[in-house]
């Protein structure tokens, strides 16, 4: 390291690492003064959004300098490609090593001995390695060129990925000497910046902070309703593009990866319950791009490097605004196109909060404030990119953001106020001590909750003062003059309330101010499903030419129409328009077999039926909930041809005898042939078998009441719909 200013020779040599080592010309944005920095020895704070070049900022400065370089990483995926791209600068694998639980007694020998030989610049360690005492007596023996702490926003308690291990840094790196250290995240609060610079004792490090405001992306929150449809549409308008879709459970991951495949989507899914192998290889699809979607838990993303993620989805809203913005940055890193979609509902926000009853009260009262700032977030009408710049402390001054959010692009109906922000901030004065957002609203509403029970301020004289102006209105009020820095956060006591000195500026000189109001997702959501049920309207017209084609058809074949299609399939077919075979397969009852087998038909009749009364068909085709059940579909198909008793694979899945048979003719409907005469012939003598077959070639449906009215007692309910099984499997597939 170097003491003092940094001389020209050094700045033209860091210069000439950039060039020689990662190929590029310049430094982008404030690299060039943190490499400075930090090469000269100085602790360094950098707060810079994901695509900026943060990676840079420790790994050019550990290249340059004498000794090895210690990152701090929580992930050993993170880790892993880090190393991996360093490597694949340099030409040489010792340059950048690892060392963590992954490695085995000889690749550990390996690393160690790289670095005592002077040929590892960065070693990549998480902190539960570097706690170990014989790894810090081995550093103690080594020359260290600094530390840098990576996703440093895991060092506290109020950032979205905290780690315990990351509070104890600070103790470990005493231990291995006074070097200087770099913490970076790519997310940090006010709050959390406070309490990363506190941890790791260095209030007096060059802080770095880069502008939050990514202009290319375009923030959008949808209400959740028919998600699974809006997405399949939206990712059909736009296919070939990559895209990332979040869920918070694994099972919802793959259920929705499951129904775009279904849809015709190149998709796979990626959570933590997946085998390591399946996630790699799901992982390395994506970046191939033999994969457009992938459907992911948070596991997803940390450290990958795909520039051309042209949309992020959350399915699920995230359990904060760090999350949310961490996610969102893995679109558009090469500067173009990138599209943020939420879907929020309440309810998902109430079960966010019951999964939080049985953490400690602490951690407790973090998630459900972090959760607020969500809330607030989804619900408001103010400028998303304000919002969340506001959020992370910067100030956004445009009045809107050239349309690249939907409350520009599409905005909420606004009131003018002057004497309600008034009443706003002198209720807040009035209240004395600092409360919360949703206890303000509550005081001014006049609803008793426990706090203000609490603290008696239902007694107070203006409890309830705004109450004829309603909830809506007091928390779009309250936001923006949080925008307007009128009301402040406590840095210290995070959430809670404080009229600050431009809020006194207003109140000694009031003047008019243009509120938006908050978003009513259940009205839109209302209007959404009206919308969505006027669009999915039978075509009366259409349905009855199908029914006149199957009529001829079945002729033709010399069987009975319901073989070919079902009524039900029929309907659909005039609701969804389906115009070939990929489409027509995802109407119920409908696979490939029978698709292929009567199919050409009724395509080419709705295309030209589109065509001739310009239908604006529907664009998605979602598959039925049946699609998440292929798992036992296939499980059955295997079962019954290994000539497997029923009963026994109806008990190995938890079936009843009736279940299983319903299951097997779903499957015999949409089109797949089975045999199940092993099963036949042991309940059913032959000639009686034919007399029921006779019965379903010549009837006009295959509606059991009609056929036990029609064949008398003779025949159990369970004879019926086994031959009808054996029927239907071997005319319609």
């Amino acid at each position: 390291m170097h003491e003092g200013l940094l001389t020209m020779d050094s700045k033209q040599k860091l210069r000439e690492t950039l060039k020689s080592f990662f190929g590029f010309d310049t430094f982008k944005g404030q690299q060039e003064e943190i490499i400075n920095n930090i090469y000269n020895g100085k602790n360094t704070f950098v707060i810079m959004p994901t695509g900026a070049g943060k990676s840079l900022c420790y790994q050019l400065p550990a290249i340059a300098s004498e000794g090895t370089a210690i990152i701090i990483s929580p992930l050993i995926a993170l880790m892993k490609n880090q190393v991996d791209a360093i490597r694949a600068f340099s030409g040489t694998d010792g340059i950048a090593e690892f060392l963590n639980s992954s490695l085995n007694k000889a690749e550990i020998r390996r690393v160690k001995d790289n670095v005592t030989n002077g040929h590892t610049k960065l070693l990549f360690v998480a902190p539960e390695s570097l706690g170990k005492l014989e790894n810090i007596e081995f550093l103690q023996g080594n020359k260290i060129s600094f530390v840098a702490v990576d996703e440093a926003h895991c060092i506290s308690e109020w950032g979205h990925d905290f780690r315990p291990e990351y509070r104890k840094i600070k103790q470990m790196v005493q231990l291995i000497g006074d070097v200087p250290i770099i913490a970076l995240t790519a997310t940090a609060t006010p709050k959390v910046q406070l309490d990363i610079m506190k941890n790791l004792q260095m209030s007096e490090a060059t802080t770095f902070k880069s502008s939050f405001n990514r202009p290319n992306l375009y923030y959008e929150v949808r209400p959740k309703i028919n998600a699974t449809k809006s997405i399949i549409k939206y990712i059909k308008d736009h296919m070939g593009k990559s895209g990332i879709i979040y869920t918070l459970s694994r099972k919802k991951a793959e259920e929705i990866a499951e129904t775009l495949v279904a849809n015709g989507i190149k998709a796979a899914p990626y959570h933590a319950g997946l085998d390591s192998h399946v996630r790699m290889k799901n992982q390395d699809a994506f970046l191939m791009e033999e994969v457009d979607v992938i459907v992911a838990t948070i596991a997803f993303g940390m450290g990958i490097d795909k520039p051309d993620v042209r949309f992020v989805i959350h399915y699920d809203i995230p359990k904060s605004i760090e999350s949310y913005y961490q996610e969102t940055g893995r679109a558009g890193r090469d500067g173009l196109e990138g599209v943020c979609i939420a879907y929020y509902n309440e309810k998902d926000i109430i079960k966010l909060q019951k999964f939080m009853k049985d953490k400690p009260v602490s951690e407790k009262e973090i998630g459900h404030l972090l959760l607020n700032e969500v809330v607030a977030y989804a619900e408001s009408g103010v400028c998303r990119r304000r919002q969340i710049l506001h959020y992370f402390g910067e100030v956004y001054s445009e009045k809107n953001c050239n349309q690249m959010c939907d409350a520009c692009r599409h905005p909420q109906p606004k009131e003018v106020v002057i004497n309600e922000m008034v009443l706003l901030l002198n209720t807040i004065k009035e209240l004395v001590k600092k409360f919360d957002f949703p206890h303000v609203v509550a005081y001014l509403m006049g609803e008793i909750t426990p706090p203000i029970e609490a603290y008696g301020h239902h007694r107070m004289p203006s409890f309830g003062v705004g109450k004829e102006k309603g909830t809506r209105f007091w928390k779009s009020i309250v936001k923006v003059a949080l925008f307007n820095n009128f009301l402040l956060k406590d840095i210290e006591n995070y959430g809670l309330l404080k009229v600050g000195p431009l809020g006194e500026k207003y109140l000694a000189d009031p003047y008019a101010l243009d509120v938006p109001l908050d978003h009513d997702y259940e009205e839109a959501g209302r209007d959404e499903e009206i919308e969505s049920q006027q669009s999915e309207a039978l075509d009366t017209r259409l349905f009855d030419l199908l029914r006149e084609l199957r009529k001829k058809m079945a002729k033709e074949k010399n069987l009975p129409p319901y073989v070919i299609f079902q009524d039900p399939s029929l309907e659909e077919m005039a609701t969804n328009y389906p115009t070939n075979m990929t489409e027509l397969q995802q109407i119920s009852g409908v696979g490939p077999g029978k698709a292929m087998k009567f199919g050409k038909a009724f395509i080419e009749l709705i295309s030209k039926y589109v065509e001739e009364n310009e239908i604006d068909r529907p664009a998605d085709f979602v598959v039925k909930s049946t699609v998440n059940k292929s798992g036992v579909k296939v499980f059955i198909i295997g079962g019954i041809d290994r000539k497997i008793p029923l009963q026994e694979l109806a008990r190995s899945k938890n079936l009843s005898y009736d279940d299983i048979l319903e299951e097997i003719k779903t499957i015999v409907d949409s089109g797949t042939k089975v045999n199940l005469d092993y099963h036949i012939n042991e309940v059913m003598d032959e000639d009686l078998q034919e007399e029921v077959y006779d019965y379903f070639r010549t009837a006009v449906s295959d509606d059991l009441t009609e056929a036990i009215r029609a064949l008398g007692d003779d025949f159990s309910e369970e004879e019926l719909k086994l031959v009808r099984i054996k029927f239907l499997s071997e005319q319609a597939n």
